[in-house]
């Protein structure tokens, strides 16, 4: 008994091959099937969507280990989208020997601005997507949590921060305005007119997702994941027993910023822009529904959460547009009304609801024992 019970641990023997298995059946997906199956443009939608299962993943890390309700993630998924497309604009403009990006030289401006000279370089770009989310997201946890604020509070100043971040994009002419950075037309010297240079984007959005995915895996099963939970059931107790939960905290806030600064640095040349319009709020909040809907204290609820709620809303809002905005809203309700543990939690409850019922064909007092051994 004692020999499956460790079998059937996440550190033992049967848990390591299934999640082996796991990650091989999502690779056999990604890799195989999905560009098989799917026409370029829909291949190019679902790279889209596995960008914003890349945010979703460090959403389930901050709100469903740690109970913090991020309603800011746009911001960092900007952040990256941003850098990355300012990057593309002046090797766009590098190539065709203009010296600065095109809408630059619509408004007249002939010198590239200071602060876009570091980004000529690709190892500065991709070095600040790295860095630089991480740091503001240090430094802002450090300043939040530090002084204990959390719930409903911490919700509203990070919604705050994605409304400010969009607001100042707007008035920024260097960085587009409203229409943002847009029509890139090489990716590190890659042509995106070419379909064959586009397959190779998704492939990089797939293998960074199970990158993340196995990343998020191994925090949430090491002896930070349980610290981050018990600093999420019981902060107070956490803290009598010698641990700061505003450390815990910053760790797993810094770790879901740096997730969404790579979605928003693959989003924008595999759609082709980044836009005021897809940091603000209306984004974050999309992010959060499909953590929701799909599972948020799960690992594997998030993604498809994500994924499918950003591919409903492509297929129903090209037949019902206006409609569309209403039923996600509805769903939304239902599933935090409901069933807060997500559609991946409609399982364990089953489980549950199976394991309550004795089977009539057992004797009570066996019943008791297999419950206790169950439980065990």
């Amino acid at each position: 008994m004692r020999t499956a019970v460790l079998d059937r641990m996440p550190g033992g023997v049967l848990g390591r091959w299934q999640t082996w298995a796991g990650f091989g059946l999502a690779a056999l997906v990604l890799f195989v099937v999905a560009p098989m199956v799917l026409s370029d443009f829909r291949l190019g939608l679902f790279g889209k969507f596995l960008c914003f299962a890349i945010v979703a993943v460090g959403i389930g890390l901050a709100w469903g280990r740690g109970g913090m309700l991020v309603l800011g993630q746009g911001v960092f998924f900007g952040i990256g989208g941003y850098l990355m497309g300012m990057h593309l604009k002046i090797a766009d403009a590098q190539i065709y020997g203009t010296g600065v990006p095109d809408f630059m030289q619509i408004a007249g401006v002939r010198e590239l601005p200071g602060y876009w000279e570091p980004f000529a370089s690709p190892v500065v770009t991709l070095a600040a997507i790295v860095v630089l989310p991480t740091g503001i997201a240090a430094a802002l946890g450090f300043g939040v949590f530090k002084r204990r604020v959390k719930g409903a509070y911490f919700a509203i100043l990070s919604q705050a921060l994605a409304a400010a971040l969009a607001i100042f994009l707007v008035g920024q002419t260097s960085l587009g305005g409203s229409n943002g950075l847009n029509r890139f037309r090489t990716f590190f010297g890659f042509t995106l007119s070419d379909p064959a240079n586009r397959r190779m984007l998704y492939f990089i959005a797939a293998a960074t997702l199970l990158i993340v995915v196995a990343v998020a895996r191994q925090l949430m099963q090491s002896r930070y994941g349980e610290l981050l939970v018990a600093v999420r059931d019981n902060e107070e107790r956490v803290r009598f027993l010698g641990y700061d939960p505003a450390n815990v905290k910053v760790v797993a806030y810094t770790v879901a910023a740096l997730f969404a600064s790579i979605a928003g640095a693959l989003f924008a040349p595999i759609v082709g822009f980044i836009a005021p319009s897809q940091v603000g709020i209306l984004p974050s909040i999309a992010f959060l529904i499909g953590v929701a809907i799909g599972g948020r204290t799960t690992l594997l609820g998030p993604v498809l959460g994500a994924i499918g709620v950003a591919w409903a809303q492509t297929l129903f809002s090209e037949r019902f547009p206006s409609e569309w905005t209403y039923a996600q809203g509805l769903l939304f309700i239902v599933v935090i009304g409901f069933f807060p543990a997500g559609l991946a939690g409609l399982g364990a409850l089953r489980s549950r609801l199976r394991r309550r019922v004795p089977d009539p064909a057992v004797p009570v007092k066996h019943a008791q024992e297999v419950k206790v051994e169950a439980a065990v």
